[in-house]
């Protein structure tokens, strides 16, 4: 039986919409998936599934694809674009502020934050909502992992994340993944892009340990905060109610620990967590 290609709906978002230029662009450089596959380091049935939106793009494809079709850009730009569809609505806003910020601090009060995760580290955690199926979870990691991109740029947003103790005390998915994270997370403390915090128990109860907050500070000095709880999340860009959050902020950054004190911190949970050596038989 011949096989017959599953028609495309190119409108209904940017992620449709990627697929069915790829497929066009494919088609029109008489490409089958296969050879496709093979130019751009791919699976054909990964090609397959993003052609007809039942996948998201990983985020190192779209410039393989704009290099093997001649596309000029075209792929990225619709990444950029299609990426955002991986979120819940509520999120989007952020993730243009996000996108724009040239000043990006946070606190988190029970995982590392998003941008500073590792794949693995961010695949256990979305795993855990169990309404997702494996490949929303995976559409999620990569979004997430997309994230990190413009951190890796030649203009980097700077970086300054406070996390509580506690996100150095849980174990993330097996020893050696919150190992990695946690030498992930060592790398940040200090560096040209970034800073990182550890709140310790020792400082007792403050105003921000029910929930997760961002504030984002564009090239212009206007900014926004994003409060976090468990289901849902509110974009603050009134100027008061952000000044409101900054204190809070503020007043935590002072009773957190040194950028010092805090590798030392995690250095020392790190090794609760560091592989076990098998001896040989």
């Amino acid at each position: 039986m011949k096989f017959q290609p599953q028609s495309l709906t190119p409108y209904v978002s940017a992620r449709h919409y990627f697929g069915s230029e790829q497929r066009r662009h494919r088609e029109r450089a008489n490409l089958s998936l296969i050879q496709l596959a093979e130019v751009v380091n791919s699976s054909k049935s990964a090609l397959a599934r993003i052609e007809t939106a039942e996948l998201m793009p990983p985020p190192d494809l779209p410039s393989r694809l704009d290099a093997a079709l001649g596309t000029d850009g075209l792929f990225h730009g619709l990444y950029q674009l299609a990426k955002r569809e991986a979120h819940p609505d509520q999120y989007r806003r952020f993730m243009d502020f996000e996108s724009q910020a040239e000043i990006i601090e946070n606190y988190e009060p029970q995982v590392v934050p998003g941008p500073l995760q590792t794949e693995s580290y961010a695949r256990v955690l979305l795993s855990c909502q169990k309404d997702l199926t494996r490949e929303q979870v995976e559409e999620r990691v990569a979004a997430r992992m997309s994230r990190q991109e413009r951190q890796r740029s030649e203009n980097p947003p700077r970086r300054w994340a406070i996390i509580d103790e506690s996100v150095l005390r849980r174990q993330i998915g097996s020893r050696e993944c919150t190992f990695k994270q946690l030498a992930r997370l060592l790398e940040q403390v200090d560096n040209r892009d970034s800073l990182v915090q550890v709140m310790p128990f020792s400082a007792g109860p403050h105003s921000l340990m029910s929930g997760a907050l961002t504030l984002l500070t564009s090239p212009d000095g206007s900014a926004v905060a994003y409060e976090e709880g468990i289901e849902a999340g509110h974009l603050y860009e009134d100027r008061d109610a952000v000044k409101k959050w900054r204190r809070q902020y503020e007043a935590l950054r002072a009773t957190a620990l040194s950028p010092t004190e805090s590798a030392t911190l995690i250095r020392k949970a790190m090794e609760d967590y560091k592989p076990c050596n098998t001896p040989p038989n």
